[in-house]
């Protein structure tokens, strides 16, 4: 049987994969730099089967508005260009039958605002997240009391504690916000 300090343990780890996912679904946002973590997402259709770019091609970045994909397999350039033309990324890749380059001219200001609503959903869905885990530990408490495995001291206390917890990661959850923003919107 699990005691209010192993709930509390366990859904502050839930918390912190939370902040771990915020952190990665933030570096796949395109910012004007060229990342790697752009691509991701995207998936290419490599012999009928959905394979990340970065699993089939070397990605180096030799300036900070230009990516060069190199695939290990050359038949598969154009399917990787094909992908890249099919996502939201907005860039049209060149292809020149060995590399692709993929230029990132730096964003419009109304490409950068709809970047930072991107991100705030992002953060929105992170902090419901957090909500959700710690929905979850006072229901778990909850479930303590009634089998009348700790007091109702222990559980008001336990839950404080879990509240402390909720604020702290929400807070770092808007700290990120901030920076993403700041980055999206620089020039």
């Amino acid at each position: 049987m699990s005691t209010a300090d192993d709930i509390i343990a366990s859904h502050e780890t839930q918390m912190d994969r939370t902040l771990e996912n915020l952190g990665h679904e933030f570096s796949s946002v395109r910012t004007g730099r060229a990342s790697a973590a752009t691509l991701e997402r995207i998936n290419v259709d490599y012999y009928g089967t959905p394979t990340p770019i970065t699993q089939l091609a070397g990605i180096k970045s030799p300036d900070a508005h230009l990516l060069v994909i190199e695939p290990w397999d050359k038949s598969v350039l154009k399917a990787i260009e094909k992908a890249i033309l099919g996502s939201d990324l907005g860039i049209t890749p060149s292809n020149d039958g060995h590399i692709i380059r993929l230029p990132f001219p730096p964003p419009t200001e109304e490409r950068r605002r709809e970047l930072v609503k991107q991100c705030r959903q992002i953060a929105e869905d992170a902090k419901v997240s957090i909500r959700s885990v710690r929905r979850d530990a006072n229901t778990r408490l909850e479930k303590l009391i009634a089998d009348e495995s700790l007091s109702e001291d222990d559980e008001h206390r336990a839950k404080e504690k879990i509240q402390k917890l909720t604020d702290a990661h929400v807070e770092k959850v808007n700290e990120a916000l901030k920076l993403k923003e700041a980055e999206v919107m620089e020039v």
